[in-house]
């Protein structure tokens, strides 16, 4: 018998903004002043006090073994921050450490789905949840907003989307890729449907504290007793605390699935990092001046990238209220014709400005919205300048 490899492997997509940025860094490293809009990274260090408490776990030994789902002072320190921030009430073993927010969504759908289940997901997504899915054998249901709705599904949307084999809906805010935030409103009617159906809702709040202006981060579990149970509250330290490397992420949910999750991370990568642990502990509980200051600078570059694009000829863009990513409709750049070809796709356009302009952009063919691309203002002012310079050139020079 020939050897064979698995179908539902190859049939994973690979993640577009890695293989942009990775291109991008190809480029650089033979010496091209490429500006990368690509992936979702902040550009500052992690906080001295972070790393020093890292650095102190390595000289105390704390090198070893931990529990499979984390340590027990981690878990305590994540329960007070889900009470002080989230207004959610979690014990230790509803809580489950993880190595990264990926991984933690991984463990929730390995958890809650059988084959054939589906999983209701609003787009635009960020691109991993329906490759996630498929690998715990679900199945995918997109939910489509336009730009009139702010990019943001509605509850009757929702509803209409269900079937006897809905058994999740994802929901992402602040949101990656279009930097939105569902309002409390919104956020009650989605519990309504969530609860009525009886599926869980995968509240994934990465961005939370990465809001900007008179907007507030709440969390859809925080209503009431019913949609608090069907909700399994994910979130990490990746992006508010710049700790993208040290892939710390968590959840909260029921004793019955945090059980489930540790079950199944017990045998797929057993504990997350030791030392990570230690500097997640300290960036949770210690001194959060540093947070503030990379949230003040990521409103500055939120602002200026908002005001300059939407100058721009031929794109369009609403104004994000978090993460740090502008989402621009290019539908009209994709008529116009560049060097005597039509533009056509955005895929084609990213191509066009990383090799003619040093200008990474990601398409959004893959996020839902082939229309669209996705800017991260998760890099300096200057980078953001000259970078947006660029694209401008390149669109003025558009027939």
């Amino acid at each position: 018998m020939a050897l064979t490899l698995s179908n539902k492997a190859k049939a994973v997509k690979p993640s577009s903004t890695l293989a942009i940025t990775a291109k991008a860094k190809e480029m650089k490293a033979e010496g091209i002043d490429v500006v990368g809009f690509g992936a979702g990274e902040p550009d500052f260090n992690t906080p001295d006090n972070v790393c020093d408490a890292a650095v102190d776990a390595i000289k105390n030994g704390f090198t070893k073994y931990t529990p499979a789902s984390g340590t027990v002072e981690l878990k305590k320190a994540i329960c007070k921050k889900f009470k002080e921030f989230n207004h959610l009430e979690y014990q230790p073993n509803q809580i489950v450490v993880s190595n990264g927010g990926k991984h933690a969504l991984s463990n929730i759908f390995d958890a809650i789905l059988n084959p054939g289940d589906e999983v209701i997901i609003l787009a635009p997504y960020w691109l991993s949840y329906p490759e996630m899915v498929k690998l715990s054998d679900g199945v995918p249901v997109f939910v489509y907003a336009d730009k009139a709705q702010s990019y943001k599904a509605t509850a009757e949307q929702i509803q209409k989307a269900m079937t006897p084999k809905t058994k999740a809906l994802v929901l992402n805010s602040p949101s990656n890729p279009t930097g939105m935030i569902y309002t409390e409103a919104e956020l009650r009617a989605i519990a309504d449907v969530v609860v009525i159906n009886d599926i869980y809702v995968v509240a994934d709040e990465m961005y939370e504290y990465l809001i900007y202006g008179n907007e507030k981060h709440i969390s859809i579990a925080s209503f009431n007793d019913e949609i608090y149970k069907r909700t399994i509250t994910c979130s990490g330290l990746s992006k508010s605390y710049s700790m993208t490397g040290w892939r710390v992420g968590y959840t909260g949910s029921s004793v019955e699935i945090a059980k489930l999750m540790s079950s199944i991370q017990s045998h797929a990568t057993s504990n997350p990092n030791s030392i990570a642990q230690k500097a997640a502990l300290e960036a949770l509980t210690g001194p959060q001046d540093d947070v503030e200051k990379m949230k003040t600078e990521f409103n500055k570059r939120r602002i200026y990238m908002y005001e300059t694009v939407s100058k721009m000829p031929y794109l369009s863009t609403i104004e994000p209220k978090g993460a740090f990513y502008l989402f621009v409709d290019a539908s009209d750049v994709l008529q116009k014709e560049y060097k005597g070809e039509k533009v056509e796709t955005t895929e084609k356009m990213a191509d066009i400005l990383l090799s003619d302009y040093a200008v990474a952009v990601v398409p959004c063919a893959d996020f839902g919205y082939p229309q669209c691309f996705r800017l991260s203002y998760a890099i300096s002012i200057e980078q953001i300048q000259k970078g947006l310079g660029r694209i401008d050139e390149f669109l003025k020079g558009l027939k």
